[in-house]
């Protein structure tokens, strides 16, 4: 019998596991805060232009026309 190691490559059966995880990387508290924080204002900067630009259209080709 062939042990792990000595098998052809295969992605699917590998010895030791890769822990491909990101959350590991970003394990404190405060920079998951800062990047919540980042993607709501974000959120709300994307709901204002498009608020924006969906009044404002119709008032463009309204006065273009």
């Amino acid at each position: 019998r062939q042990d792990a190691e000595s098998l052809p490559a295969n992605d699917n059966n590998r010895a030791t596991l890769a822990d491909l995880s990101f959350l590991d990387v970003i394990n404190d508290e405060a920079k998951v805060a800062e990047i919540a924080r980042r993607a709501e204002r974000l959120g709300h900067v994307t709901l204002i232009v498009m608020a924006i630009g969906l009044t404002a259209l119709p008032l463009l080709c309204l006065m273009l026309r």
